[in-house]
């Protein structure tokens, strides 16, 4: 008859006349006992140094703060939450999203069918099938953007979370075994060279728990280097979602230069048909409220953008409103550079090539939102937001 208990999964087991009898349920995993000991103060613990303590706080910042800004550029992007969990679910199956009709496209089809009943040679069916032709536009710009924002933003920031964040978990959880384990050596030592001191305890037990100390710190210096690298390689995941917020920037600046000018030509088409429905009224009054931004270098257009006049009432109640007016030279002529290019609405106007310098000049009661371009013997209007004027 014997009694032996396993080792790793704590069961006791009777042998009876040769045969094994089982009796009892599992006992504790080692490891989760020493822990729940270490937890209540009553194990010693094996510390980390300080700089391996501050590469795990910087990696669980990193993960927790990777994760909030992925969620909300999912809501930036796709703000219906069903259509999100349809995209995850389709993701999650490896089946290719179906394509989804933006809100600019579902507009510009109402606009479109409104116009083919209530009379597309009307001028209210004219209007709508102009306005339904600058929706889908929009539309398709955003559709863009959101399919760029997704592989050049999104991806890599998934990419991190169920790849290499996986396997830091899984190095730092083997870690923290090899510490329990050494822990739990260093203790099993202490036992045995105290009942050595007491004469009750052979000189071999003490050296088989000097042997298996030395295993166990082996294995943990080896698993804590591994861990190490992989904290540190951190540095270079934030290297590579910086490359990405830059192309995320990119991609949305685009989007909106996108969203301005198709929003400006629609602006000079209604201008114009206006004017034939509505004599004498004056079109245009309200100017968009800054410059498109230029395609091929966003960057520069950005830092040298004016800001046009806001429009008045728009503040919140209490609060002023911000009003930042070009104001044209009263008298004179002076040179100024122009910003962005812009195509001459009518033979009254003045086409502009962005950088180049022409003369401007106002006239008595002209509308101060725009100047009168010289350029050789070519003269016309010019919009004061496309100019920085030059002292």
């Amino acid at each position: 008859m014997g009694v032996s208990q396993g080792g790793m999964g704590g069961s006791i087991s009777l042998s009876v006349c040769g045969q094994l009898l089982c009796i009892g349920a599992s006992l504790p995993h080692p490891r989760t006992w020493w822990f729940t000991e270490e937890k209540f103060g009553q194990a010693e613990k094996t510390e980390l140094d300080a700089h391996f303590e501050n590469l795990l706080a910087r990696a669980d910042s990193t993960k927790n703060w990777t994760e909030k800004i992925l969620r909300q550029t999912e809501v930036l992007l796709q703000p219906n939450p069903s259509a999100r969990v349809e995209e995850f679910l389709y993701e999650k199956l490896d089946r290719k999203v179906p394509s989804r009709v933006t809100n600019g496209e579902l507009l510009a089809q109402y606009m479109a069918e409104a116009a083919s009943e209530l009379g597309p040679t009307t001028p209210y069916g004219k209007t709508l099938i102009k306005v339904a032709e600058a929706e889908k536009r929009l539309g398709a710009a955003e559709r863009d953007f959101i399919h760029t924002a997704s592989i050049n933003f999104l991806t890599p920031l998934r990419n991190f979370l169920e790849g290499d964040w996986k396997t830091i978990s899984k190095e730092r959880r083997l870690l923290q075994n090899r510490r329990l384990d050494l822990d739990a050596c260093k203790a099993r030592l202490k036992k045995a060279k105290a009942a050595e001191a007491k004469a009750t305890l052979w000189n071999d037990e003490v050296d088989k728990a000097e042997q298996e100390l030395r295993v166990a710190q082996t294995e943990f210096d080896r698993q804590a280097e591994v861990t190490r690298l992989l904290l540190e390689g951190i540095s270079s995941t934030h290297v590579n979602h910086l490359r990405c917020l830059h192309e995320f920037v990119e991609s949305q600046t685009t989007y909106y230069a996108q969203c301005y000018r198709h929003m400006l030509d629609l602006q000079k088409q209604l201008g114009s048909s206006q004017g034939a429905i509505f004599p004498g009224t004056f079109v245009g009054t309200t100017e968009p409220v800054s410059p498109p931004l230029s395609s091929t270098s966003p960057t520069t257009a950005v830092a040298t953008m004016p800001v046009g006049p806001s429009v008045a009432g728009l503040a919140p109640p209490g609060e002023a409103a911000l009003r930042l007016e070009v104001t044209p030279p009263a008298s004179g002529t002076r040179k100024a550079r122009v910003l962005y290019d812009y195509e001459a609405a009518d033979s009254s106007e003045l086409a502009l090539l962005a950088d180049e310098l022409i003369t401007v000049y106002s006239l008595p009661g002209m509308d101060p939102d725009w100047l009168i371009g010289e350029r050789g013997n070519k003269k016309g209007k010019v919009p004061v937001t496309y100019l920085e004027l030059l002292s």
